[in-house]
């Protein structure tokens, strides 16, 4: 009986997730770990906080993608650290030992040190951060009916922190809100003074993508009604007050901290491993830097290449190419095959601010607008795991479409128990 290579994948982002499909009934025994139980698909997470999607909509039980696999194991736990003398992953739940460990589970929120901002801010990188910034929205917009005259400025004030897709999109979907919702949920109480901002610490919006799409998205989002702040960091966010560091204050009960992210760190991975953003120092073939049979895959891993010199950039598409190419050289390793370096293919990027208001850059060119903005949904929902889960959400968009309106805001409280 062959004896067959024991690989641990840590993680079920966008890297860990192909992976793992990608070696199924494979000749390897494949272990995937994660904290949760399914896979979240980030990129829509903003459509959960802002009560456009449901949260079953983007999150994909890895017991159901994996449910005809022979040899892909899955355990959900929290991993504490890794001896990669012994090739051994210590878990909550059990130690495992490895004979190839691939690191793949992203990063969090950024907060660049600052205890405050952590405290008071709301971030949006998992599913129940998107819905605990949910519930706040909708308890907002609730507690704004009978709020004392000194409390309704902070209240009204939306704040969203950090001027990529995530904050662009994010600010457009309030923004769209505010003229499409509120008047219809609330007619008993004038929304006008409600106020979005948008605050972007570098001259631009968008700031990786073309100047066309930059210009654009900020002459979109300002014709919602969203006021665009560039050059403007924050320096202090005591729950009330928003500080910058030209000394403007904006006060403001909700703040979305989208300025950012720092890699996860994984106890046992030597520092001079480590680089900037505690990102993982790899190279072509995904191997870290100076370990034995130990791979780190998408935004948590720091490979530089001829034409990515300052290493790739974290989004999905990196990660699922990473992800392909190692699977391929597991299965190479088996043929006694020559090992195929990665370097990734530039297939644009896109962002969408509202109905009908989207940019895209492709490598030879890029476009706004209409035709953008139908792009954008069709690259998402193409990307979407299951049939049923595209057939919701493509339900939810058509419906949103044509009323301008949503059927899911709906505040979700946690229940305590009485003993």
């Amino acid at each position: 009986m062959k004896i067959q290579k024991k690989i641990i994948i840590i993680g079920a982002g966008f890297a860990g997730l192909r992976l793992a499909q990608d070696l199924e009934n494979s000749d390897f025994d494949v272990l995937l770990i994660d904290k949760n139980n399914y896979h979240q698909f980030q990129p829509l997470m903003y459509q959960v906080a802002t009560a456009r999607l449901e949260p079953a909509s983007i999150s994909f039980p890895l017991r159901k993608v994996f449910q005809h696999s022979k040899n892909i194991r899955i355990r959900i736990a929290d991993v504490l650290s890794v001896d990669t003398e012994s090739k051994t992953l210590k878990t909550s739940i059990a130690d495992f030992d490895y004979d190839h460990l691939v690191v793949a589970f992203g990063c969090t929120t950024n907060y660049f040190g600052n205890a405050e901002i952590e405290k008071f801010a709301y971030p949006m990188k998992s599913v129940p951060e998107a819905i605990q910034l949910r519930n706040h929205i909708l308890q907002t917009f609730e507690d704004a009916l009978m709020a004392p005259e000194e409390d309704m400025q902070a209240l009204m004030n939306f704040v969203v922190v950090g001027g990529g897709p995530t904050g662009v999109e994010l600010a457009g979907a309030l923004a769209e809100m505010k003229k499409n919702i509120l008047p219809k949920d609330y007619p008993d109480k004038d929304f006008s003074k409600l106020t979005i901002y948008l605050l972007e610490g570098s001259p631009n919006v968008l700031n990786p993508m073309s100047s066309d799409s930059q210009k654009m998205s900020r002459k979109y989002l300002e014709e919602l009604g969203v006021i665009v702040k560039t050059s403007s960091i924050v320096s202090k966010y005591d729950g009330k007050i928003v500080t910058l560091q030209s000394g403007e204050i904006i006060a403001s009960t909700n703040v979305v901290w989208a300025a950012g992210i720092v890699g996860h760190m994984l106890q046992g991975i030597p520092a001079d491993c480590v680089t900037r953003g505690n990102r993982l120092i790899v190279n072509r073939f995904s191997e870290i830097e100076n370990l034995n049979s130990v791979y780190a895959l998408g935004d948590i891993s720091f490979m530089t290449t001829p034409k990515y010199a300052n290493g790739h950039p974290q989004v999905a598409s990196v990660a699922i190419e990473q992800a392909k190419v190692l699977a391929d050289n597991f299965k190479r390793s088996l043929k006694n095959k020559t090992r195929v370096e990665y370097e990734y293919h530039d297939k644009g990027s896109m962002a969408t601010v509202g109905k009908r208001k989207a940019v895209v850059d492709l490598p030879k060119f890029s476009f706004q607008g209409r035709l953008a903005w139908f792009t954008w949904m069709f690259i998402h929902l193409m990307l979407i795991l299951s049939v049923k889960n595209k057939l919701s959400i493509f339900i939810n968009w058509m419906f949103s479409y044509f009323n301008n309106d949503s059927t899911l805001r709906v505040i979700l409280k946690s229940a305590t128990k009485v003993k």
